[in-house]
């Protein structure tokens, strides 16, 4: 059953909205703009926590809702209800059309389809039995706690959403997708005398929970937590300075996310605020850097058959072999700056208005081996995973926790470090790039982009990679 017709039955047949007049109000209300859409959602998501020996927590939510919106010129205007009906899509037009009243622009040509489908359709929430999930749940637990006596809280969470989307514009011109989620963690703490340090593994994708509750792979991920739990209590305090520091392949890609890929985004460029506006075709990175965001890649947590805009997902260069290509694009920035939209028009929900957003952002392989580039440094830092970090999008400037790295001491990986932060700029960090391993890793699934108050699933990825020169801020005395 193809995904219109599915989201027919949602959004009119069960709704009890008749399609010919809910188009007919789209089309009046967007009369005269330059863009805009109907946009129809309904999700489903649920959340189970297992913490501390017991279930702590279940939740299961249900929303619908559409948003309305008009674009005339930079101005948008955006009227959105729970309320799945004629009368409210009819009162929401009343609201949206002062936004282009007096403008008569001519309506944007819409996105062309391609028909490709990147995951299942089928609602993960209904094919588990709750009883099934919270066992599996206790079964991490247990097993946690039975591989190290010095294991002394374990919490483990399954999290799960289907969301069904339609895009209606005024044109006759529809779209639609059905969206899976789901997202596993695991973290536990460990404790040595006085100490007490935690480790983390998450694994996600647009997938059943099936894949995701085998016991070889949920044992996997609690053998990885315990791995960085244990290995954090033998840490010593991370030295500061400036340094040459591998990033290890994989999750590591968030800095080029958070210091990078949002600096390339259509809007902050169009407004000039990014430290890469003006910069088309220009070297910005160091030769073999070459920056991908790429939606179609089949169950990703960030792939996208159709962005929230109903174009379909791409694959866009970014740049290529350090010289900059291209920026993600929406259809208002696209349209403003004269160029064709990437499928990158993404929201959060019915409530709010697409933006500019990446989807799963990565560096391509080098040519070097992972062991080559490690055994280059003769003092230094190998990062390997990371937690938070903080971003300016105009000047590019960035600071990112580690949650594990090592020192690298003549060439060799040796003590693991704690408290180590990694401070730079990110179209400078890109100009000292030496070595690029050939070792390309995507994260295990489990990134979440914050942006204007939107939350959206992303994935990173990159190869092992030496950046020579950056600071390292530690706790070393």
């Amino acid at each position: 059953m193809s995904d219109l017709v599915q989201t027919d039955d949602l959004f009119f047949n069960r709704a009890g909205m008749d399609r010919s007049k809910v188009e007919t109000i789209c089309e009046d209300a967007l009369h005269g703009a330059d863009d805009g859409e109907l946009y129809l959602e309904y999700s489903q998501s649920e959340a189970v926590v297992f913490d501390d020996g017991r279930l702590k927590s279940a939740s299961f939510d249900t929303s619908q809702g559409f948003g309305l919106r008009a674009v005339s010129g930079e101005v948008t205007g955006l009227s959105h209800a729970s309320d799945l009906s004629e009368d409210a899509i009819r009162r929401a037009a009343d609201t949206v059309k002062t936004v282009h009243a007096g403008h008569g622009g001519t309506y944007a040509a819409p996105p062309a389809g391609t028909n490709v489908k990147l995951y299942g359709d089928e609602n993960p929430l209904n094919l588990v039995a709750f009883e099934d999930k919270v066992k599996m749940l206790a079964d991490i637990d247990a097993y946690a706690r039975g591989k190290d006596e010095r294991v002394v809280q374990v919490s483990a969470s399954l999290v799960g959403s289907w969301q069904a989307v339609q895009v209606v514009r005024p044109d006759g011109v529809r779209a639609a997708d059905i969206r899976p989620l789901v997202r596993m963690n695991v973290t536990v703490v460990s404790a040595e005398g006085e100490r007490m340090e935690s480790g983390n593994y998450g694994t996600g994708g647009r997938v059943p929970y099936e894949e995701f509750m085998q016991p070889e792979v949920w044992r996997a991920a609690v053998d990885e937590a315990l791995r960085q739990s244990l290995l954090n209590l033998g840490s010593v305090s991370a030295p500061a300075g400036e340094m040459d520091v591998v990033l290890g392949p994989g999750w590591p890609g968030i800095l080029l996310h958070e210091a990078i890929g949002h600096g390339l985004e259509g809007d902050f460029n169009r407004k000039k605020t990014s430290a890469f506006s003006g910069l088309l075709g220009e070297r910005v990175a160091a030769p073999g850097v070459t920056v991908i965001d790429d939606a179609t890649l089949p169950d990703r947590r960030g792939s996208l058959t159709i962005d929230d805009e109903g174009t379909p997902g791409q694959r866009t260069v970014l740049i290529e072999d350090g010289i900059l290509k291209g920026y993600m694009q929406d259809r208002m920035n696209a349209r403003l700056m004269g160029v064709s939209p990437t499928g990158n028009g993404r929201r959060q929900s019915y409530a709010h208005q697409p933006i500019p957003r990446m989807t799963n952002t990565y560096m391509l392989d080098g040519e070097r081996e992972p062991d080559e580039i490690l055994g280059s440094v003769k003092n230094g830092l190998y990062a390997v995973n990371f937690g938070g970090g903080q971003v300016d999008i105009t000047s590019g400037k960035f600071v990112f926790t580690c949650t594990e790295a090592y020192l690298i001491e003549d060439g060799k990986v040796t003590a693991p470090v704690k408290g180590a932060t990694l401070i730079g700029n990110g179209p400078d960090v890109l100009t000292r790039v030496s070595m690029i391993g050939n070792d390309m890793e995507l994260d295990p699934g489990i990134g979440t982009c914050g942006k204007d108050g939107q939350g959206a699933p992303v994935g990173v990825g990159q190869p092992t990679m030496r950046i020579d020169g950056l600071t390292v801020g530690g706790t070393a005395a």
